[in-house]
């Protein structure tokens, strides 16, 4: 193998399993606990243009799974397939958002009852790779798993749009600008514009600026554009490798920032991840158990009542399965860390408390794995468990 074969290979495992963001969380709690001063100034200078601007793309890519779940043949294409991977993805956002709402009031913390959703996310790529350490890459826990992670993402976007406006909120000035930009994205597909760098700087340009202007999140900037760039007429499947050679322009737009978003994730961790070690508190804790208790009994429970009303299970997927799907689920990092600062923006305390627990439930994974080594499921047990009735 030729240097340049070993460089490329040594990249795409940086790449493609994000760790770089891994990276990037680890030099922010590091330089914030070693130099805060000077953290602090980077940070700040950095906050806007990769919180506001940089993420954007994040979310564009996440938009983009979600269209294509939706188109024949996805798995969210028909009301029937979408039913128990949406309900799942509910019960693993309301379940943690009780949980956060009941400890902060019984805790006397009323202010963090406010960050309620920082444990409803689920970090797809870290959440991806524990089931795949867990269960190997042909069980069908795993589409299960990315289905429901997908479904909590659409229903993330829509509750940092309602609920976490970045500032002082002009709606009817946001809807004005809006409508101009679907209205350019829909002109363009009309005219079968096949450069998605069209629809990226035109409609998106005038997406951000309607919601800077009207008090919302300018990340989500690219949520309304994505559905009108041009795609295939069918999904090719979760994360289907095909899709690297598609010649679409959606998923051109997605090649074309599948490196650039990794190293803006490297950023946003290292802009966001660095909060002092002494910041452990009940923020931290409440999050904690919102993501670690909250996740995988909800997605248990509503799965369950799903089954109790006619839906079935993925088949081949057991109880003892849909339980570590569930703590894998638990891992929000990323989201969890743009919500913290969606929420509290200007509540240190609170935000490095809630932040601290966004980092920490990487642990979930590590709870994931000792479960499945004790409950021998997946690479830990016999390759198939028989399936419960349902």
């Amino acid at each position: 193998m030729t240097g340049w074969h070993i460089l490329r290979a040594a990249v795409e495992f940086v790449l493609d399993p994000s760790l770089l963001i891994v990276v990037g969380a680890a030099g922010g709690l590091v330089w914030a606990n070693a130099a805060p001063a000077s953290y602090a100034a980077v940070s700040h200078a950095l906050h806007f243009p990769v919180n506001d601007v940089g993420m954007v793309f994040f979310f564009g890519l996440a938009m983009k799974e979600v269209v294509e779940a939706v188109l024949p043949g996805g798995p969210l294409e028909s009301p029937r397939r979408a039913a128990m991977p949406l309900l799942a993805a509910m019960g693993g956002m309301l379940a943690p958002a009780v949980i956060h709402v009941g400890l902060s009031l019984w805790l006397s913390q009323r202010e963090l009852a406010h960050g309620w959703a920082i444990p409803c996310a689920t970090d797809i790529a870290f959440s991806y790779l524990v089931s795949r350490l867990i269960f190997g890459a042909q069980h069908p826990a795993i589409p299960f798993l990315l289905l429901l992670a997908i479904a909590d993402d659409a229903l993330g976007l829509v509750i940092l749009a309602v609920f976490y406006p970045a500032g002082e909120t002009r709606l009817g000035e946001c809807v004005a600008i809006l409508a101009g930009a679907i209205l350019v994205s829909w002109l363009l597909r009309r005219r079968s514009v096949a450069n998605f760098w069209a629809y990226i700087l035109l409609a998106g340009t005038v997406s951000w600026t309607a919601l800077f202007r009207g008090g919302l999140h300018p990340a989500l900037a690219l949520v309304p554009v994505i559905p009108f760039i041009p795609h295939e007429e069918r999904d090719r499947g979760i994360l289907c490798p095909q899709e690297r050679g598609a010649t679409d322009p959606l998923n051109r737009f997605a090649q074309w920032w599948h490196v650039p978003v990794q190293v803006i994730l490297f950023f946003f961790a290292l802009v966001n991840a660095g909060v002092p070690v002494s910041s452990v508190g009940a923020g931290t804790w409440v999050v904690l158990a919102g993501l670690i208790i909250g996740k995988p009994v909800g997605i248990l429970l509503v799965t369950a009542a799903g089954v109790l009303g006619g839906l079935r299970r993925p088949s081949g997927v057991t109880w003892a399965d849909m339980s570590i799907v569930g703590l894998a689920a638990g891992i929000g990092f990323t989201v969890s860390l743009f919500f913290a600062t969606a929420a509290f923006p200007g509540e240190i305390r609170l935000l490095s408390e809630t932040k601290m627990g966004a980092l920490l439930s990487f642990g979930s994974g590590g709870i994931a794995v000792a479960l499945a080594v004790v409950l021998k499921v997946g690479r830990f047990g016999r390759e198939r468990y028989l399936s419960m009735p349902g």
